[in-house]
């Protein structure tokens, strides 16, 4: 079966009312949807990793240097909303699964109890890399969309 990473960003839904102005009854309710959407995915077999990332002020971007060691710097990064905030691997049967699963994570509850509509990024995992020349080069045709 299909793998597919479901991502979420920091891009506000509906309502762009940052989370620490909720209130602690809105944000638990936040938490708890999150977990109970995550063990029904665990009692189903569907999810396969799930995970919270740092935020952005704690990344690095990371270059090999002249001599292969690593050259770790702290930006230049695009906007702290672009950045993801964490992600679901899922294994299903197609896409259509994911993609339901994907409204369930958008439907997360906000401020009084409304479903954010946050936006969630649906990608397929690529079971097997490109091997060659030719293979990267198709790779690189569809990433570009042509």
């Amino acid at each position: 079966m299909p793998k597919y990473l479901l991502g979420t960003t920091f891009e506000p839904g509906a309502d762009p009312t940052p989370m620490e102005e909720w209130t602690e009854d809105e944000v638990s309710a936040h938490l708890n949807y999150y977990e109970v959407l995550g063990r029904q995915l665990r009692e189903s077999g569907e999810l396969v990793d799930s995970t919270i990332l740092t935020g952005p002020d704690r990344a690095k971007i990371v270059r090999s240097g002249p001599g292969g060691e690593p050259v770790v710097t702290d930006g230049p990064f695009q906007e702290f909303k672009e950045w993801l905030a964490g992600y679901l691997i899922v294994e299903v049967p197609d896409e259509a699964r994911a993609l339901e699963i994907a409204a369930l994570v958008s439907a997360v509850p906000g401020r009084g109890g409304v479903p954010t509509g946050q936006p969630t990024h649906v990608r397929q995992v690529m079971e097997d890399g490109p091997s060659g020349v030719a293979d990267m080069l198709d790779y690189l045709d569809s990433a570009r969309g042509t």
